[in-house]
């Protein structure tokens, strides 16, 4: 394996905007969750430690490239690893999601946060490089959670509908706002650049909750921080992926931080994200739920993105966010032959 053999895959040309002899296309939470491989192999390990596990992590990322023949993998983790490898008390519940034992609302709490090193997560580094050696031609997808998506996390002490906690320290303490994300900005791009050094050939930053925010907040309190990111960890060759999820109304804003390609949720047609932009590739956009239609409906749906994914720079097939849980995993490897299929040139 050469670094030209995964530099001409289809799925780094179309990030670049290039000619492909098809659609590339993988899944957004693929490593996992719909597969009974992934759940038996997780029976009895917690997220955080199969996280932790160099071997876990390379099994689970491989997992749907074998069963699905996507074009690319995406690094096992969570968003909240960098969180936990400073000492954050943070675990994953099942059921409910990841659940801060301290939250951060005052400057204190955000002092006491420290840069993340590479010696912090040596799991990391170890398990890029097995899965660099097992893939071959085919790209490693690294990743991590947004400053905001953390922040959000980090304030209301877990999941939530409504951020009212965020939006209330946003407006009501800028300082400790602008100081927090500032310091999970520079903790993610930490992250971010142990996978890139490691071996990781893109990296996506995940926003999870942007579309709660309006645009002028998201302006104001979010983009110099995601900015600031994707501007740590530019290397030639290692796009940058964007995603939100409700954040049609921000994509045009999501195009200007820096990534080279914006993902885009299933709630705008990708010819209407392709004008708001600019000169970038976009991944998606497949409604998740899509997969549960017969496959009449699913053939129609894969063909009506591929079509209008022809308005961007370049496309990337993917759903409009992650694989639902229960959703049958011969649906997905479905979907990639008929993307495929369809988008053959």
């Amino acid at each position: 394996m050469t670094t030209e053999d995964v530099s001409q895959s289809p799925f780094l040309r179309a990030c670049r905007g290039e000619e492909t002899p098809r659609t590339p296309v993988w899944f957004m939470r693929q490593a996992g969750r719909s597969l009974p491989e992934y759940r038996a192999l997780r029976a009895d390990t917690p997220m955080l430690t199969a996280c932790r596990t160099p071997d876990m992590i390379r099994e689970i990322t491989m997992q749907p490239v074998r069963r699905h023949g996507v074009d690319a993998a995406i690094f096992f983790s969570d968003i909240v690893v960098p969180l936990a490898a400073v000492g954050v008390d943070v675990d994953i519940v099942a059921g409910t999601g990841p659940v801060v034992g301290q939250p951060i609302r005052d400057m204190a709490g955000v002092e006491a946060l420290r840069d993340l090193t590479p010696e912090d997560v040596p799991y990391i580094t170890e398990a890029v490089g097995m899965l660099r050696e097992e893939l071959g031609a085919t790209p490693l997808i690294g990743f991590a959670g947004a400053p905001f998506t953390l922040a959000s996390y980090l304030v209301e002490g877990g999941p939530s509908r409504t951020y009212a906690k965020t939006k209330a320290l946003m407006h009501g303490a800028p300082d400790v706002w602008h100081a927090l994300c500032g310091r999970l900005a520079g903790i993610t791009a930490s992250f971010l650049k142990v996978q890139i050094d490691a071996g990781a050939n893109a990296v996506q930053l995940f926003d999870s909750w942007a579309g709660a925010l309006s645009a002028a907040d998201y302006g104001m309190f979010v983009a110099p921080h995601s900015a600031a990111v994707l501007s740590a960890v530019a290397r030639p060759g290692v796009p940058r992926i964007h995603f939100g999820v409700g954040a049609g109304h921000l994509l045009a804003a999501m195009g200007e931080v820096g990534a080279d390609v914006v993902g885009v949720d299933w709630r705008i047609p990708l010819t209407e994200a392709a004008g708001l932009v600019g000169d970038r590739a976009l991944q998606g956009n497949l409604d998740p739920t899509t997969l549960f239609a017969p496959e009449d409906v699913l053939a129609h749906e894969v063909r009506r993105v591929l079509a209008e994914g022809k308005a961007a720079k370049g496309h990337i097939f993917n759903l409009g966010h992650g694989v639902l849980p229960e959703t049958d995993a011969d649906a997905l490897t479905k979907t990639v032959e008929y993307v495929h299929r369809f988008s053959a040139r």
